[in-house]
């Protein structure tokens, strides 16, 4: 259920919003009261996010690749300009490649770690002067990090990575009552998902994995984004909120 004025007067940052678990949380938010900033690195699918999320001047696109710290370092720059403040971060920008380890080029690697881990550390660590006290750090992991996909070696280790670093920021950040969870989604119907499972085929099989009997949705991980950066999480800290349908937990009948 949503609470349309949880979120009213509250700024929020969320990096990979074009499209997927970003653009769901943004449109979360925004129904929620939000002034919205939403970064990508296309600059023609952040002018049709803005057009999908159709909010006005709630919401701002800028252009940023997290990898590149002069890039982060601009959009801090633009929100600071715009909002002044941020209240809620969602560092949710990532890029996966999925094949066996003896496959994985230094490309590769290099890429991976550059998004997943890199863009995630300095994204949150520019967005930390802009928040207010009290704020919301919230930081897209995967179910990955808790089971073993053969496929996803390098991948995995990324989102190990920045849960981890979800634990030792919510150390780092507790003077300033700042939170800092992890979401770990599991198989969750996004343009990433599709493009590693492009077949009805090949994503029922992945379904026939999940108690719940279904793929997840972005919606289902916006929900939890805003449950974490919410006042109604205050006590939750240095967490990791697993959505995957039972995926991890339970075995089908």
């Amino acid at each position: 259920m949503r609470n349309e004025g949880r979120f009213t007067g509250k700024n929020a940052l969320i990096t990979g919003g074009t499209s997927g678990m970003g653009l769901a949380t943004a449109a979360r938010l925004l129904a929620e009261g939000a002034q919205v900033v939403i970064t990508g690195r296309d600059q023609t699918r952040l002018d049709a996010a803005v057009k999908e999320l159709d909010a006005g001047d709630r919401v701002l696109a800028v252009r940023a690749d997290a990898a590149v710290l002069a890039e982060l370092e601009a959009l801090m720059a633009t929100a600071g300009e715009r909002l002044g403040r941020l209240d809620v971060v969602f560092a949710n920008a990532g890029v996966g490649t999925f094949k066996p380890s003896a496959q994985i080029t230094e490309a590769d690697f290099d890429r991976t770690v550059a998004v997943n881990f890199k863009g995630v550390y300095f994204t949150v660590q520019k967005a930390v002067p802009l928040l207010n006290d009290g704020g919301a750090i919230v930081i897209n992991a995967s179910w990955t990090l808790h089971r073993g996909l053969p496929v996803a070696s390098v991948y995995s280790a990324t989102k190990a990575a920045v849960h981890n670093l979800a634990r030792t920021l919510a150390a780092d950040l507790a003077p300033r009552r700042i939170r800092v969870n992890s979401v770990s989604p599991g198989f969750i119907d996004t343009p990433m998902f599709r493009g590693a499972a492009p077949t009805e085929q090949e994503a029922a099989a992945y379904v026939a994995q999940v108690v719940a009997g279904r793929l997840g949705t972005s919606q289902d991980v916006a929900d939890a984004v805003a449950f974490l950066a919410s006042a109604e999480a205050s006590y939750i800290n240095g967490q990791d909120l697993v959505i995957d349908g039972g995926l991890l937990a339970a075995v089908p009948s």
